[in-house]
């Protein structure tokens, strides 16, 4: 099951083979609220502006990496803030938990530093700043709680966002999108409920702005697209390409007058 957003300019969504050894672009800098700010793209915001929820590990290259080829080839002002400062994120080598304790810690760890009612306070917060600062169009794209977060957000009443995008997101529920207010782009793993996939697939379609809406299943594992993408691994590095591919699709389209 997927949706396919056709672009006239099918070039701009092409994107150069990514590394498994990358160097991120961007710099940190202090921004909206946030002590750390990843920041690439055009040194200010102007037409298009995109803020980055990363996943529950951090700041690591490959999600940067992903930053980076949108920021090149939307022209986008893209922000990645710490959302989880001052606490650290989750460390990748106690994921999957493997036992009933590291378990308990991650539900914790879902409680508090990454509550996601949280993470839409603070992404509303730097979204409404990029707006300030002369952004024209903001979306945000989330990984994992990210995409969590990035959906909770686009469903407020008051949103400064204008489109968002959920990628393996955690926690997936239908519920989150009856009030949506802004296209979604959204892209599931083998590894997210498909019952809730298929009825926010339902949900969304009903919208007024559903013509700016996309969908795609990747028969993959939850975290190819960041943190935890092997871009060493043939499969996993396509999937990755496609992705980023996709988003450029997905927020061109819906940043299109």
């Amino acid at each position: 099951m997927s949706t396919t957003v056709h672009n006239d300019n099918d070039a701009c969504c092409s994107i150069p083979p990514v590394k498994s050894d990358y160097t991120p672009k961007g710099s940190y800098k202090t921004y909206g609220g946030f002590n750390k700010v990843y920041v690439t793209g055009p040194a200010k915001p102007s037409n298009l502006a995109l803020v980055c929820v990363y996943d529950i590990f951090g700041f690591k290259p490959q999600t940067q990496q992903g930053a980076d080829i949108l920021a090149e080839k939307l022209n986008a002002h893209i922000v990645m803030p710490d959302f989880f400062e001052p606490d650290a994120p989750w460390p990748a080598d106690k994921f999957p938990p493997q036992t009933d304790e590291e378990k308990a810690n991650l539900q914790a760890f879902f409680g508090g530093t990454a509550n996601p009612k949280n993470g839409v306070t603070k992404l509303v917060t730097v979204s409404k700043a990029l707006k300030d600062d002369g952004a024209q169009f903001v979306g945000a794209f989330g990984f994992c709680w990210g995409g969590k977060v990035t959906i909770l957000a686009g469903s407020q009443a008051d949103t400064s966002l204008d489109a968002i995008a959920a990628v393996h997101p955690a926690m997936l529920s239908s519920a989150d999108t009856n009030e949506l207010k802004v296209p979604l782009g959204l892209y599931p793993s083998k590894d997210e409920p498909q019952e809730e996939y298929k009825k926010i697939v339902e949900i969304v379609s009903k919208n007024s702005f559903a013509a700016k809406n996309d969908h795609k299943f990747y028969d993959t594992f939850h975290g190819f697209a960041a943190a935890r993408a092997n871009l060493d691994d043939p499969k996993n590095k396509a999937d990755f390409e496609d992705l980023y591919a996709t988003l450029i699709k997905f927020f061109a389209n819906a940043s299109a007058q």
